[in-house]
């Protein structure tokens, strides 16, 4: 069942033949996690990198005793802590599911084992890493420069169903407002369409 879902997901990537994707299938560990399991502590060394097959990831840090939200991450996207998993220092942040997730576990010693039987495949990755960096690097600059009924309209454009998937506070605190004020935004942004 797991392997026919990743199966599923890996027929998104036409470059790859059908033996390719069934090197990949057999080759890549599976697990599902419940919602609220935590997969990357605070303090501790990332060890593996992730990607959604189904579900969601939040990241978030503990700041004066409140939990920050700064990334979900949802189906065909990667999970990972690249500054601890790379310069094996402690992670400042934790990784949690934010529902019951299907996500495949990797980590470099995978990662060289495949790139070996499928030479491709090292380009791939290296697009997606520099795709990831590249999002990243516009979701940091559209935060700093961007109002929160900006920030709002740009998940709802982006990621309306993320509203429906976790609770309410975790998405006021990804957009830098209270849930006071994430109520507010919504019920200005339903009179304008209204």
């Amino acid at each position: 069942m797991m392997k026919d879902e990743f199966r599923k997901f890996i027929s998104n990537f036409p470059f790859l033949t059908s033996d390719e994707a069934e090197i990949i299938v057999e080759n890549t560990e599976l697990r599902e996690f419940s919602k609220g399991d935590i997969l990357l502590n605070e303090g501790s060394i990332s060890t593996n990198c992730y990607a959604v097959i189904r579900g969601c990831v939040r990241e978030y840090y503990i700041k004066d005793g409140l939990e920050k939200t700064t990334g979900f991450f949802t189906e065909g996207q990667s999970v990972n802590s690249f500054s601890s998993y790379t310069n094996q220092v402690p992670s400042k942040h934790f990784l949690e599911c934010s529902e019951d997730s299907l996500l495949t576990i990797g980590n470099q010693s995978l990662v060289d084992q495949m790139c070996e039987r499928i030479p491709r495949l090292m380009e791939f990755i290296k697009n997606e890493v520099e795709k990831d960096a590249g999002a990243l690097q516009e979701r940091m600059a559209t935060f700093m420069t961007s109002s929160p009924e900006e920030r709002f309209s740009d998940l709802m454009d982006n990621n309306p169903s993320l509203l429906n998937r976790v609770p309410q506070h975790q998405i006021a605190s990804y957009l830098g407002v209270t849930p006071e004020s994430l109520s507010r935004i919504k019920k200005r942004n339903h009179q304008k369409k209204g």
